[in-house]
C-alpha cells in the first residue's frame, strides 16, 4: 500500500497546528484517502484490465466440470493469438487461467471485475460473454457447472436468459434457460439440467433474433431494428479489437437471421 497520502497529512497537520497531535489527525486523514484509493484500485480494472479477470474466468469454465481438456487450452491460447497479446500481457493472460483452474477458485470476484470493466457498456458486455462461451462450448455440450458459470457471468453483466439463448443460437446451438432452472455454482433450481444441444440444421434465425416462430411480421422487424440498433458496428467505440471482430460478426449474423426470415416469410 503507498502511504504518500498519510506522510503529506501527517506534515500538513504539525505545519497548521504545530503540535504533535495535529500530526496524528493529519496522518489519519491521510492514511484514509491511501485506504480509499487502494480499494478503488482493487475494485476497477485499468486499461486492459479485462485480460486477467477475463483469462481467469476462462481457465474456472474449462476446470468446473473437473478437468482441463486440450480444447479448452487450445481455444485460450487462440484467443491470446487473436487479442495480439504482447509478451507482458500474455504471461498474464497464462497465469491468469493458470490461476482459474484452482479448485478454490472464486470466480464471482473476477466476474465481478469484469462487471466493473464492463460498467453500463453493452456493446462490451455481449464480447466478453461471446468469449466465454467459446471455452463453454468447446467439448460440445457444456455441464451444468460451466452454464452456471454462464449465466453467472451473463446475470452480472445485465444479460438476460433470452438474450444469451440468442448468442447460443449464433454458435448453432439451442438452449432453453428455462428447462433447468436458474443454475449458479453448479446448482439447478427446478426441474433436471438440459444443456444446449447442436442444431443440426444450423443457427435458428428466429432464436438469434430472440423471437418465437408464431411472432408476426411486425414483431420480427420490431425485435431486428432494436437487435441492430444496439449491436451496430457504429455503436462500438474503444471495445478492443478482437472483441470489436465478435461485435462486427454479430451484427452479421443478426442481419443474416432477418434476411432468411424475410425469403422465408415474403415480406421486405
Amino acid at each position: 500500500m503507498n502511504f504518500t497520502g498519510t506522510l503529506i497529512g501527517a506534515v500538513l497537520g504539525m505545519w497548521i497546528t504545530h503540535n504533535l497531535l495535529g500530526a496524528i489527525v493529519g496522518g489519519a486523514l491521510g492514511f484514509m484517502f491511501d485506504a480509499s484509493r487502494q480499494q478503488q484500485r482493487r475494485r476497477t480494472p485499468a486499461q486492459g484490465g479485462y485480460i486477467a479477470p477475463l483469462f481467469a474466468l476462462i481457465g474456472a469454465v474449462a476446470k468446473a466440470d473437473g478437468r482441463v481438456s486440450e480444447a479448452e487450452i487450445a481455444i485460450a491460447e487462440r484467443l491470446m493469438a487473436r487479442m495480439g497479446l504482447d509478451q507482458d500481457d500474455r504471461r498474464t493472460a497464462i497465469d491468469a487461467f493458470n490461476e482459474g483452474k484452482q479448485p478454490e477458485f472464486n470466480a464471482t470476484a473476477v466476474i465481478d471485475e469484469l462487471r466493473h470493466w464492463v460498467g453500463h457498456r453493452r456493446d462490451h458486455a455481449f464480447p466478453v460473454i461471446d468469449v466465454v462461451i467459446e471455452t463453454v462450448l468447446a467439448e460440445g455440450n457444456p455441464s451444468p457447472e460451466k452454464m452456471a458459470l454462464l449465466r453467472q457471468l451473463a446475470f452480472a453483466l445485465r444479460v438476460s436468459d433470452m438474450e444469451l439463448m440468442a448468442l447460443m443460437a449464433m454458435k448453432g446451438y439451442a438452449w432453453n434457460a428455462g428447462a433447468g432452472g436458474r443454475a449458479y455454482g453448479g446448482r439447478a433450481s427446478g426441474g433436471g439440467y438440459v444443456p444446449p444441444q447442436r442444431n443440426t440444421q444450423g443457427p435458428d434465425p428466429y432464436a438469434i433474433l430472440g423471437i418465437q416462430r408464431d411472432a408476426d411480421d411486425r414483431a420480427i422487424k420490431r425485435a431486428y431494428r432494436k437487435l441492430i440498433s444496439e449491436h451496430h458496428p457504429d455503436r462500438l467505440g474503444d471495445l478492443p479489437e478482437d472483441m470489436r471482430r465478435r461485435a462486427e460478426a454479430r451484427a452479421s449474423e443478426i442481419n443474416a437471421a432477418y434476411e432468411r426470415i424475410k425469403a422465408e416469410r415474403g415480406f421486405k
